[in-house]
């Protein structure tokens, strides 16, 4: 279900290589939002088609056309799960491959969703070519939708969002340091709902709902109570400017 967002309380982008990014590693932060009353945009560079729809490609005469078709419907359930928009480039992957004129339709998204807070991938990716091609086009869009952050421009600024990193496949390998645990325990039907959207991955669920669990644990050493059982990992790439600590 779609949230109304004709005044919302805060705005959420989130930029993934491959279409179904978002639904593992922040699908629970998402509907967190949502149902705050934040508007939440995920941009999709590819679809995930060639390298991450493996249980569609065991199908007879499979075809990358009739994968797409498949992905975007699932994304786009997935996204209405957790009321987000679902935007799509299909750019292709493995490899993502993103063309200035994609840089700049992404500068477009962020100056018409203005967000507060930006997430993406880790910069580094061992293990998949396509990652760190994400991070590196949501921070150069972020820079250009930003200026010079407050000098007067010839062209639409937006104010600097708050940028994090959502939790890798492989955390230790990519050099990602959680220090934002979000707890989505009241929202983990939605999640739950936006993972089962996602039949071309279905042998993912299993491992991010553990993540979840595993990384509750965690957050109780922090002072969670125990009534926090779904959590989700990030780490914030730019600084806060608080009043106090």
């Amino acid at each position: 279900m779609m949230v109304a967002m004709t005044d919302p309380r805060g705005s959420l982008l989130v930029v993934g290589a491959h279409a179904a990014d978002f639904v593992w590693r922040a699908a629970g932060a998402i509907a967190t939002h949502t149902a705050a009353g934040w508007r939440a945009t995920v941009v999709a560079l590819s679809y995930g088609e060639r390298g991450e729809s493996g249980d569609l490609w065991k199908e007879p005469s499979q075809t990358v056309e009739n994968v797409k078709r498949i992905r975007h419907g699932e994304c786009a359930r997935a996204a209405a799960e957790i009321g987000a928009e679902f935007v799509p480039f299909d750019l292709g992957d493995y490899p993502l491959e993103v063309p200035a004129a994609a840089v700049e339709r992404l500068v477009e998204v962020m100056r018409d969703v203005r967000p507060d807070v930006l997430l993406t991938h880790t910069q580094i990716d061992p293990f998949n070519p396509d990652h760190p091609v994400a991070f590196a086009t949501a921070d150069r869009a972020r820079k250009i939708a930003m200026g010079a952050a407050g000098v007067a421009s010839a062209f639409v600024t937006i104010p600097p969002p708050r940028v994090y990193v959502f939790e890798p496949h492989h955390p230790e390998q990519c050099g990602f340091r959680p220090d934002t645990f979000l707890d989505y325990t009241p929202v983990i039907e939605r999640k739950e709902a936006a993972m089962a959207a996602m039949a071309a991955q279905s042998y993912l669920r299993d491992h991010y709902r553990q993540r979840g669990e595993q990384r509750a644990v965690q957050a109780r050493y922090f002072g969670a109570g125990p009534d926090t059982r779904f959590v989700e990992a990030f780490q914030q790439l730019t600084p806060r400017l608080v009043s106090e600590l």
